[in-house]
């Protein structure tokens, strides 16, 4: 199952925000990687590097790699409306994401991990597939047997933020994914558009 495995700061000093996690690094360097450090000589990137860098950050914010995320645009441009927010809403209904939504872990490499190791339930069958398609009333849910495991339950977030597509019930340690989000509702500062002209050249 191929994901990233490389150096987080690194990647979050390649786009100036905290996109893998913990930014508390780019307080100190939030220059780009390079031996050179803050050089003044660096040109000003083109449309191509722009519309390449924004991928990137979609890919790296979402734990993709490029064969997944080429199949899942040309998903989002099989689909009625804008392209470019059809391919965020099929981002969002990843089940790893999804989890990573709930609070269930505090990062999404947390969640693909769960997900992986077959510690939760979509409309109550275990789904080890972190890309797999959730779809309006599907319910996520903690495999029972793992609802009284405290490793698991420990990595739980406190407070989670709510999010208007997801429900989640935390007596029954279940989430219900109400409906695909729409594009303002979705926190991730990346500029989908950039991303659609990318891959239509």
């Amino acid at each position: 199952m191929a994901r990233y495995t490389g150096p987080k700061t690194r990647v979050c000093r390649i786009f100036g925000e905290p996109i893998l996690g913990n930014g508390k690094y780019l307080t100190k360097n939030s220059n780009p990687p390079g031996q050179h450090g803050p050089s003044k000589r660096r040109k000003a990137p083109g449309e191509y590097a722009l519309q390449l860098k924004e991928k990137q950050k979609a890919k790296y914010t979402y734990g993709v790699l490029e064969k997944q995320f080429r199949k899942t645009f040309e998903e989002a441009a099989r689909l009625k409306g804008v392209t470019g927010e059809n391919l965020i809403k099929l981002l969002e209904a990843r089940l790893d994401n999804a989890v990573y939504r709930l609070g269930l872990s505090p990062s999404r490499p947390g969640a693909r991990q769960l997900v992986s190791h077959k510690h939760v339930t979509v409309n109550g069958v275990v789904v080890n597939i972190p890309s797999f398609q959730l779809k309006p009333g599907d319910i996520i849910s903690v495999k029972e047997k793992d609802k009284t495991n405290t490793s698991i339950t420990s990595v739980f977030r406190g407070k989670n933020q709510k999010f208007s597509w997801l429900d989640w019930n935390e007596t029954e340690m279940t989430g219900t994914f109400v409906a695909y989000p729409e594009r303002e509702s979705v926190p991730e500062n990346i500029k989908e558009q950039l991303i659609v002209e990318l891959y239509s050249k």
